[in-house]
């Protein structure tokens, strides 16, 4: 049994990686940076293969399955993403089209070629990691939380192809509040909550092999998903915008 983790070097894709290893299953871990690949792989255990892959580039993204498409992968992860945290604007343009060729165009052509291979074997798990920024716009955070959103409306679209027509292969979408990771560091931001990530490994693999198809790993979370479907656009937008305002006075304070 066979599984492959992009972004796993490090955050919730190297917790998947290990809770996975610990049922069992052979670990490819990939991600951009060797090191942090070598030292993820001693983290998860013996015989984890790494391969360090730039996957915001499509053509990578295609190099990576030709290499492994004879490897019967069983479970693909796409945790593979970072994010932007200021006003849209001010963002750097190239910056924003790497968010996307990461977080949306290299898992939209794993998902696409893995799941070929899976249908053909009747067989298989896809968990695409989005967050609960998919349930709502987001300013200061505008193109994360956009390309959080397609990834969510992917995999449910997709899900249901597959159900429709009889595919025995799994595809959900894990969709975390916030995580104790090195993700918000990048993003200079602060949480005065965030969710342990081995916590929200196990509870995500659980949930997998239950085949829920969309996952979300908290009750307040959960409300607050359900919730935003009935609060009015503007009031939402302030007050997702006051959120991120306050997060960053926090991180300043830290």
């Amino acid at each position: 049994m066979k599984a492959l983790i992009t972004g796993g070097s490090s955050g919730i894709g190297l917790s998947i990686a290990k809770e996975l290893k610990r049922k069992g299953y052979d670990i490819i871990l990939v991600a951009r940076d060797i090191k942090k690949l070598e030292v993820a792989s001693k983290e998860v255990g013996l015989n984890t293969q790494i391969i360090s892959s730039n996957l915001s580039n499509t053509d990578d993204c295609i190099k990576l399955h030709n290499k492994l498409k004879n490897e019967d992968i069983d479970i693909l992860v796409n945790s593979a993403g970072f994010g932007l945290h200021g006003k849209f604007l001010d963002d750097d343009l190239d910056k924003q089209l790497e968010m996307i060729d990461l977080n949306i165009k290299a898992l939209q052509t794993l998902t696409k070629l893995f799941l070929s291979d899976m249908k053909e074997r009747n067989h298989g798990y896809i968990l695409n990691i989005a967050s609960t920024a998919a349930f709502s716009p987001g300013p200061l955070m505008a193109s994360y939380f956009a390309s959080k959103a397609y990834v969510l409306r992917l995999t449910e679209a997709i899900s249901e192809e597959v159900r429709q027509d009889k595919i025995n292969v799994y595809i959900g979408c894990l969709c975390p509040g916030p995580v104790s990771t090195h993700f918000n560091d990048k993003l200079g931001i602060k949480f005065s909550k965030a969710q342990d990530s081995d916590e929200l490994a196990r509870y995500a693999v659980k949930k997998m092999f239950q085949k829920k198809i969309v996952i979300i790993p908290t009750l307040n979370h959960k409300l607050n998903a359900f919730f935003n479907k009935f609060v009015p656009r503007k009031i939402l937008l302030k007050a997702n915008y006051n959120v991120q305002i306050k997060k960053i006075k926090n991180a300043k304070v830290k």
